[in-house]
């Protein structure tokens, strides 16, 4: 099964704020939709707590040291190597999504095949940040450019080299 992170992030790395994500771009949140559906997402309880709810058509799998955390319709598990093994053990695809938050993208990077990235065109003020990501470990392999937006960004997919 690949693991595969998606995320947007601006050029200084920050990927929230406040619970909350600091911009408001509709076509990433198609671009979210379309490529997580029908597969797992994995995601630590602030990142579930930030969206609110279950996302239809999606298993949601939510990582918190919470020992009497439940949510209806959700998987919850301690650790993300449990998230991966439900995923490996229990899903119908071959592609589990990591959506967040800073923790728990920090500790996927080892094992992340590929990482769908919206990098935003600008310096903005956050307190949850993506980890730096390894120009000897990944390498782009699509690239879609918004820049004529009032927030200019790209559509990036990167690939784990082998």
């Amino acid at each position: 099964m690949k693991i595969s992170a998606i995320v947007a992030m601006s050029k200084n790395r920050v990927i929230g704020r406040n619970n909350q994500l600091p911009w408001h771009l509709p076509e990433d949140l198609k671009r979210f939709k379309r490529i997580t559906m029908g597969h797992p997402m994995i995601m630590g309880r602030k990142t579930f707590e930030s969206i609110g709810r279950v996302l239809p058509g999606r298993e949601s799998i939510i990582i918190t040291r919470q020992k009497d955390y439940q949510v209806p319709g959700a998987v919850v598990v301690p650790s993300l190597k449990d998230a991966i093994e439900y995923c490996r053990n229990k899903s119908q695809t071959d592609e589990a999504f990591v959506i967040g938050g800073g923790e728990v993208f920090r500790d996927a990077m080892p094992l992340l095949n590929r990482i769908h990235l919206t990098l935003i065109d600008a310096e903005i003020e956050g307190d949850v940040f993506f980890p730096e990501i390894s120009k000897e470990l990944f390498r782009e392999v699509s690239r879609e450019d918004h820049l004529g937006q009032p927030t200019p960004y790209r559509f990036l997919i990167l690939e784990k080299i082998d």
